[in-house]
This record gives structure tokens, C-alpha cells and sequence, in this order.
């Protein structure tokens, strides 16, 4: 009989967007009078088409394939040089970071990346993540056997939670422990809160100091509009020896659907054997991508290529303006229904503490009976997320006005 990998056992019972769409067939199986009313604001989820040059990239694409001259099979595993240049170059060196085109790896989502790298990373290393906190850092170290069980609050033995609190903006404080592995999403995801330049520089001091690795969620960064605002972990010095960023053109590029993302590795960035060499992570990575990974269909890359161009700009710009004014609706109606808001003015998402008496699934329940809105129970995120919901700006301006009605018709 086949062995199975036992740590996927101590998963919680389902993961939170799952457990979502569950309870939500659940309600129209029951009330189908409400499901063609239904307005889905939970799962961030992008809703308008994909910019115009990008599709027009990828019909070019296409045209090519149907041609035996300029038809492609297997691309690079890394990704096409076209696509890896246009990212260092428009994202990083005109921004002054210094990231080499090869430093550039092209896959289908940073979701996948984020969890994927675990691959190259050995067992016993002590984990640290912001609470709360996106479910894939939590679900795929306990899948690596990097935790022990979760307690009943949901917390995995072995992992060190950060808290994120108003108190602190979301922006967790240094651990006075050491640690060897740091998650960290800025614009975040779920409570859309943003790191100042000096905060990032706090991280990446400790990261030097104590010989830690920062994982460096910025799928979100294109929406951040504020100029003191870093874009990229890189623009703090020192950042290009401990740090991994993961980027995405799923939110900005609407390419949700489409799978294109990528993570920058620089050359620089030292992990230890077991026997306590130096190893650097880029030569790992790189053949972790040449044995598990195919890479992103041609098309796809042109598609993605096509975004950094002057139509491609601009249509991502409009893209933004769209969704950053959907966040400033439901954040106004928010506030004037007497909920305390967090979030949306440099990421698509809003964060908003549950009425009192009312926790998270059960402001999830009130939101999908009373309005049939879909929203995302904070505690789904972690033991610290509860008293809260998120609300994401991903969808229709017609939707969003339409929700921000039906919300200030609920009983507060």
C-alpha cells in the first residue's frame, strides 16, 4: 500500500476559500431566490478583461505557433529571455535595483512560487509569519512537515506567529527570537496595510544580523500609489542578500486566469548546508524549475511581455484607477456605517472590524444572508484576523455600488 504524506492530515478542515464557496452553495441550494443576486467579494478574484495589448500580444503569439518557422515547443524552463529582460529592466533597474535578467524566473503565479520554494529549503527551520495571514504560507509548511499540529485556536506548533494589530498598522514588530525564514506580503493581503521604507530596512537589518531569509510577497505592489512607499523589498540596501521577492501579473495584468508570475533570486542570497557550508539559493532554484517545471506558455509571456509596453502601461493604469476606486467606495460606506476600515488606499483590499457582538464567521453569515454579499471571515486568516472581514475591490464598479447600497440598508 502506498504511504501517504502524513502532515497533509494535520491541515485544518478545509482551506479558507474552499470553506467559502461551501457555505455559499450551501445558501443557494437553500435560497435559490438569492443566487442570481449574489455579489462575490471575498475571493480576490479580478473581474475586468485583460488589457487590449496583451491580447493582442497573444494572438500574435498564437498566428506564430500556427507557422512551422516561427512555431516554439518547450520554451526555457526560467523563462523566455524576452519576458525575464523586460521584467528586470522596467520593474527593478529603471528603479535602480540591480537585478540581472537571469536573476528572473518566470512561473505560473507567485501563490505557487511562494509555496514551491520550500523545495530548496531543508528541514528544522524555524518559520516566522505575520498573523493574520495568507493560508498558502501556513498550509505549505505544515505540507513540508515543517510544523507540528495546530492547537484550537489553529496555530501550528513550531511556527512563530508575528502579530498584526492596529496597534501596529498590521506591520508586525521584530522577534526578539531568531528565526531562519520570515514571510512577509506588502501591500498585504489580508488587511491591504503597507511597510514603510524604515520598517522594510528594520526587517532586512535583522535578516542580516541574524543570518534569516525574508520570503517577499509584493503581488500587490503595482496599486500602491503613494510615492514613500517601497514597491519592492530591493530598494532597501542589503535587501539583494537575504530576500526573495515574488511578483505576479495576476492583479495588475488581470492575467488571474491567464497564470503568469515570477520571483527574482538573486545571485546574492546565502543559505547553509546541513554541515554548515554557504550554498547560494540561485543555482538551487534554478534546477528545482529545469526538473519540476515546464514553464508559462509562449503566448502567455508575450501577453505578459506586452504589459511593460506604452498601451500595456497605460491600460494597467486604468486597470488600477478602476479597482483603487471601487476600495475608496467601500471603504467610504464602510466608515459611514460606523465600521472601522483599514486598508484600500494602497491595495485592493479593505479591512473592516466586525460590528460588535458579531465575530467573523458570523459577520460572513449576517453579510451573505441579509445582502447576499460574499466576504471573507477574517479569522480565516488567522487567530489574530478574527473581530474582522475583508472585502475585496475586484470586481464591477455596477457590483460594488450595488453592495455599498445593500450595506447601508443592513442593521448595524
Amino acid at each position: 500500500m502506498a504511504r501517504i504524506n502524513d502532515h497533509y492530515l494535520k491541515l485544518k478542515a478545509g482551506y479558507l476559500f474552499p470553506e467559502i464557496g461551501r457555505r455559499v452553495s450551501a445558501f443557494t441550494d437553500s435560497h435559490p431566490e438569492s443566487a442570481a443576486k449574489l455579489i462575490r467579494c471575498g475571493i480576490g478574484d479580478v473581474t475586468e478583461p485583460l488589457p487590449q495589448a496583451a491580447r493582442e500580444a497573444m494572438h500574435r503569439a498564437i498566428d506564430e505557433l500556427g507557422v512551422r518557422d516561427t512555431f516554439r515547443g518547450y520554451g526555457p524552463e526560467q523563462g523566455y529571455d524576452f519576458l525575464r529582460a523586460a521584467i528586470a529592466e522596467n520593474n527593478y533597474r529603471k528603479q535602480g535595483m540591480a537585478i540581472a535578467d537571469d536573476e528572473i524566473f518566470v512561473s505560473d503565479g507567485s501563490k505557487c512560487d511562494t509555496g514551491n520554494f520550500l523545495d530548496i529549503l531543508g528541514p528544522g527551520n524555524r518559520v516566522a509569519i505575520t498573523d493574520p495571514v495568507y493560508p498558502v504560507y501556513v498550509d505549505t509548511n505544515v505540507m513540508i512537515g515543517n510544523t507540528g499540529d495546530a492547537n484550537a485556536e489553529g496555530a501550528y506548533e513550531g511556527l512563530v506567529y508575528l502579530p498584526c494589530t492596529a496597534e501596529n498598522a498590521f506591520v508586525p514588530a521584530i522577534p526578539d527570537e531568531d528565526v531562519d525564514v520570515i514571510y512577509l506580503c506588502y501591500p498585504n493581503n489580508p488587511t491591504g496595510a503597507t511597510a514603510s521604507k524604515e520598517q522594510l530596512t528594520a526587517w532586512v537589518d535583522y535578516a542580516k544580523a541574524r543570518n534569516a531569509l525574508i520570503l517577499y510577497d509584493a503581488a500587490y505592489e503595482a496599486f500602491i500609489s503613494d510615492p514613500e512607499i517601497p514597491h519592492s523589498i530591493y530598494e532597501i540596501p542589503g535587501a539583494e542578500t537575504c530576500a526573495i521577492e515574488f511578483r505576479s501579473f495576476s492583479k495588475n495584468g488581470g492575467f488571474t486566469g491567464v497564470r503568469c508570475g515570477y520571483t527574482v533570486v538573486p545571485k546574492t542570497v546565502i543559505g547553509s548546508t546541513a554541515s554548515g557550508e554557504n550554498q547560494a539559493l540561485h543555482p538551487l532554484w534554478n534546477r528545482r524549475m529545469c526538473t519540476k517545471f515546464n514553464s508559462v506558455s509562449y503566448p502567455v509571456q508575450r501577453g505578459a511581455e506586452a504589459i511593460f509596453s506604452e498601451a500595456g502601461q497605460a491600460q494597467v493604469k486604468a486597470l488600477i484607477s478602476h479597482y483603487m476606486g471601487n476600495a475608496q467606495l467601500l471603504s467610504q460606506t464602510c466608515q459611514e456605517i460606523g465600521l472601522e476600515v483599514h486598508g484600500g488606499r494602497n491595495a485592493p483590499y479593505i479591512w473592516v472590524g466586525c460590528p460588535d457582538g458579531t465575530d467573523s464567521w458570523g459577520m460572513f453569515d449576517k453579510m451573505l444572508e441579509e445582502a447576499s454579499v460574499v466576504i471573507t471571515p477574517g479569522s480565516g486568516f488567522g487567530a489574530a484576523g478574527e473581530g474582522y472581514f475583508r472585502i475585496s475591490a475586484f470586481n464591477s464598479r455596477e457590483n460594488v455600488e450595488e453592495v455599498c447600497l445593500r450595506m447601508k440598508a443592513m442593521a448595524f
